[in-house]
């Protein structure tokens, strides 16, 4: 039986306002539990992620369009308004009238009133969008920010407070554009003039990236989900954001070396690092949840490596066993994950300050645990996929401040300022916060927003 799209995407999107479960989950779920074809899945994809990346202007639309108080609508027919909003403000290709005709025909399921309602706000919306006034952008910026690119406007203060108006605003806008998919090859199994010659024949569409040498940058996967993409199930390739593939490189291993990676899933950075090893010595990949090891440990088949030891352990925990051990301890550590907003748009929703506060004092305690892995002259990464600076620079000093074995790697070795000189080559691009560690901005340099800092002990 054919699913209903537009059903589905209902569907979703009222599990993850119940739950609050993450987008990619949700997706992920109903996808696995319904038969439907590719058309059906992106179409429900596009949907349920435009609408979580643009819901607090399609709820400011509602509010300005609808008599009843909002809190007084009908739940399931916000989310109703919501995908019909979207799709005649951002979805070109679909008609006004079929957008309105089947958000009317959902509405009339609850009941017959509740189809009027819905479809006296939709088509008001098309008549009148472009008198619907916004709040003063020059008296109110945080405000217009806020709603435009639908952020909350917490996070839109804070930013502005960092980084100034015009980068907030292009920020903001990154967010909400869609990432391009980007896959490491990996040189155990192939190379990558061979895996192009693959996607070639396949009709992926793609290009090399402009950080990494053995990176892709895939534009379209010509209607293939990537696990079906030839070569995936040979292990030729792995999913990686250029961001996180810094973290290998800075990290400059060499063969035969001992490496722990105490947050380790879904295991990116320890198959990068075990790959740049040339499948010699050993990495410690470690997780706290059981259910996230065995993604590593499907990477790690599937890629042929045998120089990787997946482990349930939990990054707070001290473990004697490694005490002075590593050359290589990686830290990346759990984080408010500001800096994936446009792969996961659900995140700017379901975090406060307050989080943001409380986590800083666990990446301390996570950070300070795992230094103690580390051997004389061997060093120490801490990374994040955030863009929040309590979690970033000031964990990092304060380490330092209490750790006084350590020392950033500036341009110990060079390779923290050659990654910074290789990304800092457009006017505007010197807003490191400290130049001895390295931020990522997806509107600046086209990755995840990522943060990272080198760190060697000295004797």
């Amino acid at each position: 039986m054919k699913v209903n799209a537009r059903k589905m995407a209902l569907r979703i999107l009222g599990q993850i306002d119940k739950d609050k479960s993450f987008s990619h989950i949700a997706l992920n779920r109903y996808f696995e539990q319904y038969e439907m074809d590719s058309i059906d899945r992106r179409f429900i994809s596009y949907l349920v992620l435009g609408i979580l990346e643009n819901k607090i202007l399609l709820d400011f639309y509602i509010r300005k369009l609808s008599k009843l108080r909002f809190g007084k609508i009908h739940h399931e027919v916000v989310i109703i308004l919501r995908m019909g909003l979207y799709q005649i403000e951002f979805m070109s290709k679909v008609p006004d009238s079929a957008a309105v005709d089947e958000c009317v025909k959902l509405a009339k399921k609850i009941n017959p009133e509740q189809g009027k309602f819905v479809n006296g706000i939709l088509r008001t919306f098309i008549r009148e969008k472009d008198k619907i006034e916004f709040p003063d952008a020059k008296r109110h910026p945080s405000t217009y920010l806020s709603i435009l690119y639908s952020h909350p406007e917490w996070m839109v203060e804070r930013w502005m407070d960092q980084f100034g108006i015009s980068f907030t605003e292009t920020l903001l806008k990154a967010n909400n554009n869609s990432p391009d998919l980007i896959v490491r090859v990996n040189p155990l199994k192939t190379t990558k003039e061979a895996l192009m010659r693959h996607l070639d024949e396949a009709g992926v569409v793609y290009e090399p990236s402009r950080y990494i040498k053995d990176a892709l940058v895939i534009k379209s996967l010509n209607a293939l989900s990537i696990d079906v993409v030839p070569g995936f199930e040979e292990g030729f390739f792995q999913v990686q954001d250029e961001s996180s593939m810094f973290v290998g490189i800075l990290s400059d291993v060499k063969e035969g070396q001992t490496v722990v990676d105490v947050c380790s899933a879904p295991g990116g950075k320890a198959t990068h690092v075990a790959q740049l090893m040339n499948n010699t010595g050993v990495v410690y990949a470690r997780d706290l949840h059981e259910h996230k090891l065995s993604l590593i440990m499907e990477n790690v088949e599937r890629l042929g490596l045998d120089n990787i030891k997946v482990q349930i352990f939990d990054a707070q925990l001290f473990d004697k066993a490694l005490e002075h051990k590593a050359d290589v301890v990686l830290v990346d550590a759990p984080c408010s994950g500001l800096g994936i907003i446009r792969r996961k748009p659900d995140i700017k929703y379901n975090k406060s300050i307050e989080e943001l506060l409380e986590l800083s004092e666990l990446q301390k305690q996570i950070l300070s645990t795992s230094s103690e892995y580390v051997k004389d002259q061997g060093t120490l990464i801490y990374s994040t996929c955030t863009l929040n600076f309590e979690e970033n620079e000031a964990v990092v000093r304060w380490f330092l401040e209490h750790h006084p074995k350590f020392e950033l790697d500036g341009d110990q070795g060079g390779h923290l300022s050659i990654v910074n000189r290789a990304l800092l080559t457009e006017k505007g691009l010197g807003l490191l916060a400290d130049t001895e560690m390295l931020t990522l901005y997806p509107n600046q340099h086209g990755t995840d927003g990522f943060f990272i800092a080198k760190m060697i002990k000295v004797k």
